[in-house]
Order: C-alpha cells, then sequence, then structure tokens
C-alpha cells in the first residue's frame, strides 16, 4: 500500500474540473441566471473562488474594535444610567444620540446645556472611553458644550477621544435643509475646528455620514462615494481656511451602515479605507489609518418577529469588525418598535462581546486578506464608489449634487429596484415576508413618548440651502404595514381575514403547495384555512362555502390541476369565492384557468406585494359568502 498524504492521491483541483462538473448538475440550465449573483449596483458575484495575492490593505490600528452603545433616552438622569449600564456591562465606547438628529430615530438625549450634558455623563471618567456626538443639526452648539464639560471637569480636552459628529452634509442629505449656504457654513466650520484645537482638542471634529444615503436604499458603491465626497468636503473647508493637510485629515472620521451581508459588508469597509488611502495620495500624504465607524443598518430592522433582528445585527457587526471598523453600535433587536429597554440594549452589547472575546474575531488584522471573493468584491466595490465619487465631484461636489437632485436621482432607481426585490421576495425579510408567525407575542419597549424636537439644521444664520430629502425606509414597511391593517380588523372583528386553501388530492400532494401559500399569505396578515384534501371539486366549493372565508387558493401538484383544477375553480366560482388564486403557474392551464375564475397564480417570483394588497382589502371588505344547511 502507497505511503502517501490523501490529497495526493486525487487529482489537482482546478475551475476548468470545476466548470465540468457542475455543467452536469445544471444540465442545460444558465449558469449565469442560477450561480451568478449581483449587488444591488450590479457587481457580479461569482459562486466560486480561488485563492488571491492579498492586495495592500489599510486596517484599523492594533486590538479589537471598539464596542459602542447608542444613548437616545429623553431624560438625562435615565440616560445616565443606561450609560453607567452599558459601561459595566461591557461597552468601551458611546454614542449620544440627541433629540432632533435623524440618527435618534425620533428619541434622543435632550441637551440643552453643559450642565445637562455633564448630567448624563455624570460618574464617566470620559478619557478612558470613546465617545461619539450625534447631534445632527445642533453638531456646532454641542461641540461648544463639550468644550465647556472640559473646563467644568478641570481636565485637559487633549486626553478625550471624541468625534464631535459634525456633518452639515448628513443632515441636508437626511433633512433636506442646511441652514444656510455652503459658502458661510465652510468656515464656520473651519473656525470651530480651529478654536477646539486651540483649547487643545486632538479627536475627530466632522463626521462623513453614509447612513442617510443607505437607508434611502444606496448600494455600496453610492454610499462610499457620498461619504467620500463628503469628507473631501470637509478638506476643503479646512484648507481653504488655512489649515494645514497633515492636521485636516486628522479631524474627519467615516461612519458607515453595516448590513446582514456578510460578504458585501466586509468588502464594503475594506473598500472605504482604500478610497481614503487614495486620497491621502493624491494629496500627497503619507497614509494614515482612517477613522471608520459602523452602526448596524437601520433599513434591515424589522418590527414583526422582532427576535430575527439578533441575528441580523450580529452578523452586520462581525462583518464591519472584519472590515476593519474602529468601532461598532449594535442598534438593538426592538429599535423599530421604540425605545429599547434594557434587556435588548444588553443583547446589543453581548453580541459583540461574544464576537470580540469568544469568537476572537478580532485577533487578526485583516481576515478577509488573500480570500478570493473578498478580494474581488472588496475591488469591484472600490472602482465603482471611486466612480460614484467622481460623478459627485463632477456635478460641483456634495452638496451642489444634493442641491439639484441628481445623487437622490441615482438612488432613487437603485431603490426602486431593491424595492422591487422585496415585494417578489427575491430579497427575503425573515419575519416580514418570509415564515410569518401570526401568532407572535409583543415584546417590551420603553414607555417612552417620541421626542417633539424639531430635525432642523442649526449651522448659523444665513440664506437657507434646500433639497429634496433623502427618504429613511425600512425594506419591511410595506409588508408591516399589511400586518398592522390585520391586527387592526382582528381587533376590531375578533378574527383575522382568511383565506381557504382548496387542497387537491392527499398531503403528498398538496402539503408542499399549500405550506407555501400559508406562508405567502401570513405575510399578509391573512390567516390559511387548511384541510386534509379534497377528491373532487363539489367537495371543495362545499367546504369553502362553509368556511366563512371570501378567498380560496387552489393547492396542488401541476399533474392533478390538469385533471381538476379548471372545475375546481369553477365550483368555487358559483359558490361565492371572491378571488381564487392558484399555488403555482402551470403555463399550459393559464388561459383556461382564468377563464374558470382563477384571477392570479401565487408563486416564487411573483409579486406578492401587490397580490397581498389585493388580498387583504377583498377579505376585510367582501361580505362572507351566505352558509347553507
Amino acid at each position: 500500500m502507497e505511503d502517501r498524504p490523501l490529497a495526493d492521491l486525487f487529482e489537482p483541483a482546478d475551475r476548468a474540473r470545476w466548470l465540468g462538473l457542475v455543467e452536469g448538475v445544471l444540465m442545460g440550465a444558465d449558469f449565469e441566471k442560477r450561480l451568478v449573483s449581483r449587488t444591488a449596483d450590479g457587481l457580479r458575484i461569482e459562486p466560486l473562488y480561488g485563492p488571491a495575492e492579498p492586495a495592500a490593505q489599510p486596517m484599523r490600528e492594533p486590538g479589537p474594535w471598539r464596542i459602542a452603545q447608542r444613548v437616545d433616552h429623553l431624560d438625562v438622569a435615565a440616560a445616565n444610567a443606561q450609560v453607567l449600564t452599558d459601561l459595566e456591562g461591557g461597552a468601551d465606547a458611546l454614542v449620544l444620540a440627541f433629540a432632533g438628529a435623524p440618527g435618534a430615530r425620533g428619541y434622543g438625549l435632550n441637551v440643552a446645556s453643559v450642565e445637562d450634558l455633564d448630567a448624563a455623563l455624570k460618574g464617566v471618567m470620559l478619557p478612558l472611553i470613546n465617545l461619539r456626538l450625534d447631534a445632527g443639526g445642533r453638531g456646532l452648539e454641542v461641540a461648544q458644550f463639550v468644550k465647556a464639560l472640559a473646563e467644568r471637569r478641570g481636565e485637559d480636552l487633549s486626553s478625550y477621544d471624541i468625534d464631535l459628529g459634525i456633518d452639515p452634509v448628513g443632515v441636508l442629505a437626511a433633512t433636506g435643509s442646511l441652514g444656510a449656504v455652503w459658502s458661510e457654513i465652510a468656515p464656520r466650520l473651519a473656525g470651530t475646528a480651529a478654536e477646539l484645537e486651540a483649547a487643545g482638542f486632538t479627536g475627530r471634529v466632522f463626521l462623513a455620514d453614509g447612513r442617510p444615503y443607505h437607508e434611502a436604499g444606496a448600494g455600496e458603491a453610492a454610499e462610499l462615494g457620498a461619504a467620500l465626497a463628503t469628507a473631501l468636503a470637509y478638506l476643503r473647508a479646512l484648507e481653504a481656511a488655512g489649515h494645514n493637510l497633515e492636521s485636516a485629515r486628522s479631524r474627519i472620521a467615516v461612519l458607515l451602515a453595516a448590513d446582514a451581508d456578510e460578504f458585501v459588508t466586509v468588502a464594503k469597509f475594506r473598500a472605504m479605507r482604500r478610497l481614503w488611502t487614495r486620497v491621502e495620495q493624491a494629496c500627497g500624504l503619507e497614509p494614515k489609518p482612517l477613522r471608520l465607524h459602523a452602526e448596524t443598518a437601520w433599513r434591515m430592522m424589522t418590527q414583526r418577529d422582532p427576535f430575527v433582528n439578533i441575528l441580523r445585527t450580529g452578523m452586520a457587526a462581525a462583518s464591519a469588525g472584519m472590515g476593519g471598523a474602529d468601532s461598532v453600535a449594535v442598534l438593538p433587536y426592538t429599535q423599530a418598535l421604540g425605545l429599547p429597554d434594557a434587556f435588548a440594549r444588553r443583547v446589543a452589547r453581548n453580541s459583540q462581546i461574544v464576537l470580540i472575546e469568544e469568537s476572537h474575531l478580532a485577533r487578526v488584522s485583516d481576515p478577509a486578506a488573500g480570500a478570493g471573493g473578498f478580494e474581488a468584491l472588496t475591488a469591484d466595490i472600490a472602482e465603482a464608489a471611486w466612480a460614484a465619487f467622481q460623478a459627485i465631484e463632477a456635478e460641483g461636489g456634495i452638496v451642489a449634487s444634493l442641491s439639484v437632485g441628481k445623487l437622490q436621482r441615482r438612488i432613487e432607481v437603485v431603490r426602486e429596484a431593491r424595492t422591487k426585490a422585496v415585494a417578489t421576495r427575491r430579497e427575503a425579510l425573515t419575519g416580514a415576508s418570509e415564515f410569518p408567525n401570526l401568532a407572535e407575542k409583543p415584546v417590551a419597549v420603553l414607555d417612552v413618548p417620541r421626542s417633539n424636537v424639531p430635525r432642523g439644521a442649526n449651522f448659523g444664520p444665513g440664506s437657507t440651502v434646500a433639497c429634496d430629502a433623502l427618504p429613511s425606509q425600512r425594506l419591511a414597511e410595506p409588508f408591516e404595514a399589511l400586518r398592522d391593517a390585520s391586527d387592526a380588523y382582528h381587533a376590531k372583528t375578533g378574527r383575522r381575514p382568511v383565506v381557504f386553501l382548496a387542497n387537491l388530492g392527499g398531503v403528498a400532494a398538496f402539503n408542499a403547495r399549500a405550506t407555501f401559500a400559508a406562508n405567502a399569505f401570513a405575510a399578509g396578515g391573512i390567516e390559511a384555512l387548511s384541510n386534509d384534501g379534497f377528491s373532487d371539486a363539489e367537495a371543495a366549493a362545499t367546504a369553502f362555502r362553509e368556511s366563512g372565508a371570501a378567498l380560496a387558493c387552489i393547492c396542488s401538484t401541476d399533474a392533478i390541476y390538469a385533471e381538476r383544477a379548471v372545475e375546481t375553480a369553477e365550483a368555487l366560482a358559483r359558490v361565492g369565492a371572491g378571488i381564487i388564486y392558484l399555488a403555482g403557474k402551470p403555463a399550459d392551464l393559464a388561459e383556461p384557468l382564468k377563464q374558470a375564475g382563477v384571477q392570479a397564480f401565487l408563486h416564487v417570483g411573483c409579486d406578492l406585494l401587490t397580490l397581498l394588497n389585493g388580498a387583504l382589502r377583498a377579505a376585510m371588505r367582501l361580505p362572507s359568502p351566505q352558509r347553507t344547511s
């Protein structure tokens, strides 16, 4: 017997051999359609990559990323209690979201003075943590609070690791108002930076925030292009006021949204660092690590089955950390429902502690280095983002592009495509459009009213710049609206809108499509009434009439459809079915079925959102068929 390593007994693997095996499995199906996927920006993702030569990749400073916890309670004392619990529980960074800031999601710290800020941070040793401020249009005002706080506490401002988060461009994108023209604001920004530097401040003053673009539906390239253009606008403002580029670049940080798509999120964060390095080199600077923050994406959060958000945010946090984020803020899993309670906040912290302390994901500086898929997608996203950045620059810069609506229109195209993908479930939302649970129990949130502080900008007096505000939308909202209507109907009548499943044949025949149909209708808040199946059309029609339902959906195999679907549809129509659906898409029977009364086909890839809108309206509006003895 040969004494050889096991691997030597097999032929070397190569792409040509793999493609040959794939062709045998596909049996003539299109390789591109079946196995190649694309990002929202149309970037190609192959099903298989070989190893790659690691590209020079700038990353964060050695060590784990910071575990950042959002502080967004309106009451200062309650916020302080949250802060102390967060820090004792493992967080080493805080994000203070102020009332009125777009990122506060309708809540936020109600801070009107340095005394309020001091009270919110009572007991916190600021030199030991990282602090990022999310003040929206009050950025310049809150920066003065920080300066006064250091004086009040008798601490050196240079000892604070603070990102002030001043971002008038992000406020313009999110709210549609800048408060003054850019030519007036830019000198004020530079003057604030100079004043803070004179007081000893060494942190980041400005933030290029990618969240408004991500929440509006932008793809990775558009988000990165906008963030890069924003960072460059602040760099130019500082340079024009006399700041040297070496110190100016150290006053700028970037914040990106981290999504649950691990592949794309890791590549996006790696690409951002490459893009900033390219800007530094163009400025004649030796590249230094960019301060890069992450917050898990608002648009992926769901109100329904919110526990799935723990999985989404956990994957997003891991991906941002592996992609090189300096700090990661995880939105608590109940964020879309209200102000999260202590348990939801604890889960948000602990998910990162597990990633860092137990999974050791931060032990390697660049885990994606040399992985063919990550290297290829990082390069592709960086190239597409640079093109998006150049388009903004050609339009006069980020403020000019937003002011005339050009950037908004480009994002709108991608948003519409994504909306269609959600409606057809090509982009599935677990708990909302897929695997919904009509019997789910409500989860707890704090009984705190939303803030009434306006989201307007306050960057000083002057002529106002206005533009079309980018919408902030969660992907699940259209399906959640249907579920809300179903809940209201249930509260009023004591029952859900229902659809009768006209199952034909035995369980083995109808089960797959009946299960598919029940889940699909549940996504719209419609309860499916199932049964053990019927052997003939009249029996199905009789059971439908006795069910009290207004809607019916025929479920079985294509073979049984060929024998009984048409007569079953006719029988259901005779006894008063308001709308008749059929689970599947039997092409040869489409016309006869439509003539028999089938009004819609429920199948993979159909526009489920449109179908459910019509079904829900019909189920709640049409009178139930009269029952007979």
